[in-house]
């Protein structure tokens, strides 16, 4: 996992090609005019789902991981925490649904940041993260999360 404010993105970009393009994108749209949905960056390798909700207390939630895609989640408004924590053989509490490309795990993060208007966070298929926490109270927050396939 990686987090960093989207002034440094462009450190990241010996990830790859792909990582470029989600950067771009983050770094070239203007959220405040997007509405929440899907939208699409090169097809289903690299899209873009744009949300816009209310942070919630985690007691009530799980970590979440991924087998397809790599997650990019960047605050294009508001403040929320994060809590993530390393994928090292826990049983999901719920099965990995490959249509949905995500599992849960029922285990507390072991770690927790806080993600401010312009940081992004990377959670790569071997990191849990429970994401849209409130972090001191709840707000609401606009976010972009981009995916990226790992094939």
């Amino acid at each position: 996992m990686i987090i960093d404010s989207l002034d440094n993105a462009h450190l990241y970009h010996g990830l790859g090609p792909r990582f470029v393009k989600a950067f771009e994108y983050l770094q070239q749209t203007d959220f405040s005019t997007l509405e929440k949905g899907k939208y699409e960056i090169e097809g289903n390798t690299i899209f873009a789902i744009v949300n816009e909700y209310q942070t919630v207390d985690p007691a009530g939630e799980q970590m979440e991981a991924h087998k397809k895609y790599i997650d990019v989640q960047y605050v294009a408004k508001g403040e929320e925490q994060i809590g993530h924590d390393f994928l090292n053989g826990q049983t999901p509490s719920r099965a990995y649904d490959g249509d949905a490309d995500y599992m849960l795990f029922g285990e507390r993060p072991a770690f927790f940041s806080r993600l401010a208007q312009h940081q992004f966070a990377i959670f790569f298929p071997s990191d849990l993260h429970m994401p849209n926490l409130t972090a001191g109270v709840q707000q609401p927050v606009k976010k972009v999360v981009i995916k990226i396939s790992v094939a």
